[in-house]
């Protein structure tokens, strides 16, 4: 999930910075680059159903001992959290017979320590899991967070950038050639005949890519919805955005969970995306709500309360796309996923086959809290 900080400093849903140490993050650049191709796992491929794993684990028992559950969330503590905080801070968790502790790591180690076990659920970016699955790590979607996809290419209305062919020409920020954010921009600029060679790249590793918009030194950067974009309006910059949801599908930050985590704890962790999408529910209705408990849960973003407002819902915006908007938060577009996998296959970054059941597990949510 996004993690917006009132600083230079931005970062992202899963702010995925490389982090080469880890095992996940060498295998994405092995995809990217086509090197080190594994063999396919055979957990990816051949991995039990939803209703399987849950019936097969543990049951929380809220008249009993809690089920301990260690949370990944993203790398800082934002607003953005809001309904982890909210779920934790109302005892939804506890009387759901849970006792969850919140770890903040960056997307890449998120995705490898799920893999492991060594956290039982996090958030991962949809367009992370699927080259890790292709290489062997052993996790799954259980729900979105986000059914819009909150990659975005921001710019200034003043800059005449309207569509992604205005982009031809200009210059246009981003952290690195690396992550979402860079997938999101090469199918953006495709969706217009463009390529990243039809635009000059101007790299920000200190994400400080909307201060550059803002001042002019770029025409536009790559960003997130709930993040970059409204930060320049509250400083008084009307800003353009432009979205790749309905140009290609692709998987935004959701909740992910190891294979042998699902398989001994599913049951657990079925009660813990429902009680965070009752969170999600309530926090929609009255968004007040999640920010307070966000302010409780990080004291500091007391002192920027309307801007913390307005980010927060952009994010409550972005929670919902088609599929959620019929189906409920957390529901999971398995078409949108299989385009993806397509998709990502053509930019290398698919070295192994998958499946969306490879990838989704979609029995992990249950209706009526």
């Amino acid at each position: 999930m996004s993690q917006l900080v009132q600083s230079e400093v931005l970062v992202s849903p899963s702010h995925s910075r490389p982090a080469l140490t880890s095992l996940v993050a060498a295998l994405l650049v092995a995809a990217c680059t086509g090197a080190g191709t594994a063999p396919a796992s055979s957990e990816a491929s051949a991995q039990p159903t939803a209703s399987a794993l849950a019936s097969a684990s543990a049951v929380p028992d809220p008249a009993g001992e809690p089920f301990k559950l260690t949370v990944g969330l993203g790398y800082i503590p934002s607003v953005q959290f809001a309904p982890f905080y909210l779920a934790q801070q109302e005892g939804w968790y506890a009387e759901a017979g849970l006792e969850v502790e919140f770890q903040n790591k960056i997307d890449p180690d998120l995705i490898t320590l799920v893999g492991q076990g060594a956290i039982d659920i996090g958030i991962g970016d949809g367009t992370s899991v699927i080259p890790a699955v292709s290489q062997g790590i052993p996790i799954r979607y259980v729900a979105t967070i986000y059914g819009q996809f909150p990659n975005i290419v921001f710019a200034k209305a003043s800059s005449g950038i309207t569509t992604a062919a205005d982009l031809r020409g200009r210059k246009v920020g981003t952290p690195g050639r690396y992550g979402s954010g860079w997938i999101m921009l090469q199918a953006l600029l495709a969706s217009a005949g463009l390529t990243t060679e039809d635009v000059e790249i101007v790299e920000y590793p200190d994400f400080t890519q909307r201060a550059a918009v803002a001042q002019g030194a770029v025409d536009a950067a790559t960003g997130f919805a709930n993040n970059e974009p409204v930060q320049l309006e509250l400083d008084g910059d009307k800003a353009v955005i432009l979205r790749i949801d309905g140009i290609t599908p692709l998987p935004g930050p959701g909740l992910i969970a190891g294979v042998s985590t699902l398989e001994s704890k599913g049951d657990a962790i079925a009660a813990f995306v429902t009680t965070t999408l009752r969170a999600m529910d309530e926090i929609a209705t009255n968004p007040e709500v999640g920010l307070d408990a966000a302010i409780a849960a990080v004291p500091e973003l007391a002192s920027a309360r309307d801007a913390q407002l307005a980010i927060l819902e952009a994010t409550i915006e972005s929670w919902s796309g088609p599929i959620q908007a019929s189906g409920g938060l957390g529901a999971i577009d398995r078409d949108g996923w299989a385009a993806s996998i397509e998709y990502l296959t053509t930019l290398g970054l698919v070295p192994n086959p998958v499946t969306v059941d490879d990838l989704v597990g979609d029995g992990f949510s249950r209706s009526g809290y």
